[in-house]
């Protein structure tokens, strides 16, 4: 019996080596053809500065998100294999330059006349200018600290986070009663001081159902976001039965309570809009002898306004810091994370590894970073520009014309 499956794998082997050896060429050319064409990428990046008296909701952002839904130009073999094509990308960016809030949108050079067209259709009485990387010269070295973290999910994709319609942001409301979400964060930007910067950096781009694992499969069928909220329904609903003994047999019968009616409307919601691969990164830099670790908790806390309990919110899931500090006592792994971090920053990299990343920095050493899935409701509640609800002064308004970092900044 042994010499019989040694025999039939060496007939095998002439067959299946080949196979093998040629889509293994095919995914090395894919992964070259894609790494040179994500470097020519040119991005630009445009600040968006609000008028003092904008009176639009979030559902203006939304509108706007739901134009940038683009699966690509690779359409055949040849665009993906050989040009190495992909679906493009963008970052919408909120950053204190030394309490100074500022509103960017880095996108592709070739995006840039529908980026703005589409912003102006929205937000009449705007100012949308390209303007130099704020990032540009800003590296990680002995004289500063760095702060950096990427944030997840505390729940599956499908369940929703509280968003601006369940603030009543959707309805015609008198300033003074409306309650925004992002005001929070715009707080926390603008109460830094000279020589700090903070940055909040959200890339997403239009989600494919099959970009999910496909090892892992519900009922058999491949996991993606409408299966896995239809998925988390339908267990909802097999859980929400009693027995009722009727003579001698007993009966099933459901009996929902309003929790679960609400979770599975909130889950229905949820997958009823355009969906966005999405990836948060957040950071905050400063001077050693300045860097404050209050700021990080207020950054890090200014997210929670997004929780829906029962549902979904914000969590960080990977940090500049090693796990345990005793294993990293000279700080080693933790410089290459931070100059990891600001490289992939720079690059605007999440989707993809970063193409110029430290050579010091070992593939296992790349941080593996996971995306999710959030619809164009919840991408506008963390990304719009406030109105005059938020009062905070820092906010740069129309009369600004540049974002240049202050000359102090650490670099």
């Amino acid at each position: 019996m042994i010499q019989g499956l040694l025999d039939f794998f060496l007939i095998l082997i002439p067959i299946v080596f080949p196979i093998g050896l040629f889509f293994l060429l095919l995914t090395l050319l894919k992964e070259s053809s894609r790494k040179k064409y994500i470097a020519a990428i040119e991005g630009v990046i445009l600040e968006v500065v609000p008028p003092m008296d904008i009176e639009k909701s979030p559902a203006a952002m939304e509108l706007f998100l739901t134009t940038m839904f683009n699966k690509g130009d690779a359409e055949n073999p040849y665009d993906k294999y050989i040009k190495g094509k992909i679906r493009p990308w963008f970052s919408l960016e909120m950053v204190s330059l030394e309490g100074v809030v500022h509103f960017f949108i880095w996108t592709p050079k070739n995006k840039v006349k529908d980026v703005e067209s589409q912003l102006y259709a929205q937000f009449p009485g705007i100012e949308v200018q390209p303007v130099d990387d704020y990032m540009s010269g800003i590296e990680y070295h002995d004289g500063v600290e760095l702060f950096g973290a990427e944030m997840g999910l505390t729940s599956p994709d499908p369940y929703p986070i509280k968003t601006y319609v369940d603030y009543g942001l959707d309805k015609e409301t008198e300033e003074g009663f409306k309650v925004d979400p992002i005001t929070p964060i715009i707080e926390t930007l603008g109460s830094l001081g000279k020589g700090h910067m903070m940055a909040i950096q959200i890339i997403f781009r239009a989600h494919l159902e099959e970009d999910k694992d496909t090892s892992k499969l519900i009922g058999g069928v491949q996991d993606n976001w409408h299966v896995e909220a239809k998925a988390e329904i339908r267990k909802i609903r097999e859980g929400a039965v009693i027995e009722v003994q009727e003579g001698d047999t007993k009966k099933k019968l459901p009996q929902m309570t309003k929790g679960e009616s609400n979770i599975i409307e909130a889950l229905e919601r949820s997958i009823s809009k355009t969906g966005f691969d999405v990836g948060i990164r957040v950071m905050y830099l400063a001077e050693k002898n300045t860097f404050d670790g209050g700021n990080i908790s207020s950054m890090l806390g200014s997210f929670k306004q997004f929780n829906a309990p029962g549902l979904n919110g914000f969590k960080p899931i990977h940090l500049t810091k090693t796990k345990y500090d005793w294993m990293d006592r000279k700080g080693r792994k933790a410089k290459e994370l931070k100059e990891e971090f600001i490289d992939a920053y720079k690059e605007r990299a999440y989707f993809w590894r970063p193409v110029k990343k430290h050579r010091a920095i070992l593939p296992d050493q790349v941080i593996e970073r996971k995306k999710f899935i959030l619809n164009t409701e919840e991408l506008a509640t963390i990304y719009h520009y406030p109105g005059r609800v938020s009062g905070t002064p820092s906010v740069e308004r129309v009369q600004s014309k540049k974002a240049v970092p202050p000359s102090n900044l650490p670099m």
